[in-house]
């Protein structure tokens, strides 16, 4: 079973998307599911095995026996604390060098990836795995920003790129030049629901989503999917503006109809 590729799987969308990219390359997959992140559905009917976050020598073991050579990290995580988290002595021997505490997540996934390259594994980018993988730069439907939203998406890139400078998060929204809110470690759909009682009448709301400056780009992408519109639309945002050719996009022709029947614009926004 040599070559098989083993998927780290967190939450969302994309560790399915995954699974049905290396089936349909005809690749072998085996699935490390994180307990409390990923959903039972995404490996129902592939090989896998669950595993406790903080239980980094069993998850080792498992990547091992499955003869995994090749590894990708895909879908959210919620970090817990580091008592909730438990680790074993193996992922205690990385967090005493690392500091867990001190890290961000970008450079705690920074650190997850090296650990993982030094036991041997090749860690490679989901991006790497999916055919039109990433958001192209223009609008992905009809619909288009006005000058209006069109100020709000500057104003909010400003804005994402200094959080992201600081490893906070990667998504901010924007409605008439109001910070409405800016994600942190609750993720891009709880700052979609929490702003949606923040609104202001007028123009609805842009929500802007980059990618990290220096972000290990094997880990922890910018990625929207097809609830990530439906909740824009639900909040009444005006739409959703990513950066372009970084962000990586899950059911690209289900998103664009689904922002046209809505009536918002998904907008790649290249770097400047």
């Amino acid at each position: 079973m040599a070559n098989r590729i083993g998927i780290v799987a967190g939450g969302g969308g994309l560790p399915q998307r995954l699974i049905e990219a290396c089936r349909a390359a005809g690749r072998e997959v085996f699935v490390l599911a994180l307990e409390g992140a990923a959903e039972p559905d995404t490996v129902r009917d592939v090989p896998h095995a669950w595993c406790r976050i903080g239980a980094a020598a069993v998850g080792l073991s498992l990547l091992r026996a499955n003869d995994v050579t090749e590894l990708v990290l895909a879908g959210s995580i919620r970090r817990p604390s580091l008592a909730a988290l438990r680790p074993d002595w193996r992922a205690a021997r990385l967090f005493a060098r690392i500091g867990y505490r001190a890290l961000g997540d970008d450079g705690l996934l920074s650190a997850v990836v090296s650990e993982f390259e030094q036991e041997g594994f090749r860690v490679i980018g989901a991006d790497q795995l999916l055919d039109q993988a990433f958001v192209p730069e223009g609008p992905l439907g009809k619909f288009r920003p006005d000058p209006t939203a069109q100020a709000d998406i500057e104003h909010g890139l400003r804005i994402a790129r200094a959080l992201g400078a600081l490893d906070i998060g990667q998504a901010v929204i924007v409605q008439q030049g109001l910070i409405l809110g800016v994600e942190a470690i609750e993720g891009t759909d709880a700052l979609l629901r929490r702003c949606a009682a923040l609104r202001r009448d007028g123009p609805g709301g842009v929500l802007v989503k980059t990618e990290k400056p220096g972000q290990e780009r094997r880990a922890d992408r910018p990625t929207i999917g097809l609830r990530t519109v439906e909740l824009a639309a639900e909040t009444g945002l005006r739409g959703v503006a990513v950066e372009a050719n970084a962000t990586i996009v899950l059911d690209r022709d289900e998103i664009t109809r689904a922002a046209d029947a809505a009536g918002i614009f998904v907008v790649g926004i290249g770097r400047s």
